[in-house]
């Protein structure tokens, strides 16, 4: 009876530890602030699909796509924190901001990189983080954004591409906030980081082998 429980606290351990909200928590009196970044030229689209520090780094792997920044969006709480987010204290998912230059890579292939890098199937879940801040949402900022996602998820529906019903949000854009400092570029400045190499390294990689064609040289 001793043996299975001990395995059972051992495999719970190891997927706290490999969880996206196991980051140490730096400078959390200091609450994130909704983002007003321009870039002449440039378009910004919203998406949610788990931890921002995966999401992050396969958008900034996108031929097109000047930046991606890490941060909260979809809920109602202004300013949060991420260890409000993290914790499920909010109404907000992690999500990201991902600024694109419309001559070089169409909303349509955002969108298509989004559902083609995180599983659309499994609510409030992605990988090993779980809870409503982890949710797959597609924001549209227009109604024309809006149906460009609406079709593709009929598209996917069609084509029997998942097993399991689409549950992704499509959801009308209405703020951003801009995670701490420490959050922007995670992955690539903490290689070491156990859960970057166990699960965002290994989801980046797997979606540049899918779209290859879609990729910036030397990705």
């Amino acid at each position: 009876m001793i043996r299975p429980f001990i395995s059972t606290l051992l495999a719970f351990i190891s997927t706290a530890l490999l969880a996206c909200n196991s980051a140490p928590v730096e400078n959390d009196n200091s609450n994130s602030t909704e983002l007003n970044k321009q870039i002449p030229g440039q378009k910004v689209a919203y998406f949610a699909s788990g931890c921002f520090w995966c999401v992050e780094a396969i958008f900034q792997s996108v031929q097109g796509v000047s930046d991606a920044v890490s941060g909260y969006s979809g809920g109602d709480e202004p300013n949060p924190t991420y260890k409000e987010v993290s914790s499920g204290r909010t109404s907000h998912a992690e999500a990201v901001a991902v600024y694109y230059d419309p001559d070089k890579v169409s909303f349509e292939t955002l969108v298509k990189v989004f559902f083609g890098s995180h599983d659309p199937t499994t609510l409030n879940q992605q990988g090993p983080d779980r809870g409503a801040q982890y949710r797959s949402i597609a924001f549209y900022q227009n109604e024309d954004e809006k149906r460009i996602i609406e079709e593709y998820i009929a598209k996917l529906e069609k084509e029997g591409v998942y097993d399991d019903p689409i549950v992704t949000e499509v959801s009308k854009f209405v703020k951003f906030y801009k995670a701490e400092e420490y959050h922007q570029e995670y992955e690539r400045l903490h290689p070491e980081n156990p859960y970057v190499q166990s699960v965002s390294i290994p989801r980046l990689k797997k979606f540049q082998a899918k779209f290859p064609e879609l990729l910036k040289q030397g990705h």
